[in-house]
């Protein structure tokens, strides 16, 4: 039996819708990076990292995800307040990780401060503040679609785990996820018009 118009149509509706979708999910997650805090050094008390230093070379923004990489039998990541950063009190944490790879996407602008939970960890230098500015090309990303409870002193991170185990130091997550999501699209609209058309 031969396609009809009216169903070649269909498809072409399907087709663009699908485009769209596709147009609409790349804008939304093209500006996002993740960042392994500590970089190759990741987690750590071991070798003096400098967290404040690290975290001063970047670039935060809306939809970033940034990933603790550490060994859970002596660490953990604790989100704190700003007052808690600064005495490493780590007896009420905003949230608490300890998989060892934990992925926080950032949600909002502001300040996000974590440190390391285990005695004398923070006072060692395991803490650092996330900050995310404002600016000109990041009021372009997207709201967050869930509320969080939050102040503007403690902002609450979402955290995804276990997270992505990039060993760059920032990568755009999503690139082949988009090329897969492209490519899926295209079997579907094929096997669509292809069912179709054999009907």
């Amino acid at each position: 039996m031969d396609c009809t118009a009216a169903k070649v149509a269909s498809v072409r509706n399907m087709a663009v819708a699908a485009a769209l979708l596709h147009l609409l999910l790349m804008s939304f997650t093209a500006n996002a990076a993740v960042y392994k805090v500590g970089d190759s050094a990741g987690w750590t008390t071991i070798g003096n990292i400098d967290y404040k230093q690290w975290a001063a070379t970047k670039d935060f923004r809306l939809s970033d995800v940034i990933v603790f990489e550490y060994n859970p039998q002596f660490h953990n990541v604790m989100q704190v307040s700003h007052a808690a950063y600064k005495a490493c009190n780590a007896s009420s944490p905003i949230t608490t990780h300890t998989t060892g790879n934990d992925s926080i996407s950032i949600t909002r602008h502001g300040h996000y401060f974590f440190l390391c939970g285990v005695p004398g960890h923070c006072q060692s230098g395991q803490k650092v503040d996330i900050h995310v500015v404002r600016s000109s090309s990041s009021s372009m990303a997207p709201s967050p679609s869930v509320s969080v409870a939050s102040s503007p002193e403690h902002p609450v991170a979402s955290a995804v785990s276990p997270g992505p185990s990039s060993a760059a130091a920032a990568v755009t997550p999503l690139d082949p996820l988009k090329g897969l999501l492209t490519i899926t699209v295209a079997a579907m609209l094929a096997f669509l018009f292809a069912s179709r058309c054999l009907m």
